[in-house]
């Protein structure tokens, strides 16, 4: 007899893998302790006995990079972001910083004559 939310179980497994996370033995525990909670609940959720509450399936869906809707009925797209790489962002300069308040204390003709001189 099957597990009543087998295809739950498989659908998290398969979210599991595709990030990488804990396989084998290790992943029942690896995922009891990210989520706080016992060994014997991540087992069930991994082998379809039982079924995270709302919030959790949010929470992997989230940190699984899967789309909530897929994970927790099975339908949809797999993942909803595009693969890109995240903007890198840094952190201005004081120089720079300086450079911008100056720009923005301008009236907006001079900003212009600014800007096309810089293009």
């Amino acid at each position: 007899m099957a597990a009543p939310y087998e295809d739950f179980a498989e659908r998290l497994r398969h979210a599991l893998d595709r990030v990488d996370f804990a396989s084998g033995r290790a992943r029942t525990g690896a995922l009891a302790d990210r989520y706080a909670v016992s060994r014997e609940t991540a087992r069930k959720w991994l082998t379809g006995l039982a079924l995270p509450e709302l919030a959790r399936i949010i929470e992997l869906a989230k940190d699984l990079d899967t789309s909530f809707e897929w994970l927790a009925t099975g339908r949809g797209e797999v993942q909803l972001r595009i693969n890109e790489s995240p903007p890198i962002y840094r952190q201005l300069t004081n120089a720079e910083v300086r450079v911008l308040q100056l720009f923005n204390t301008l009236p907006e003709d001079k900003r212009k004559l600014l800007l096309q001189f810089f293009s």
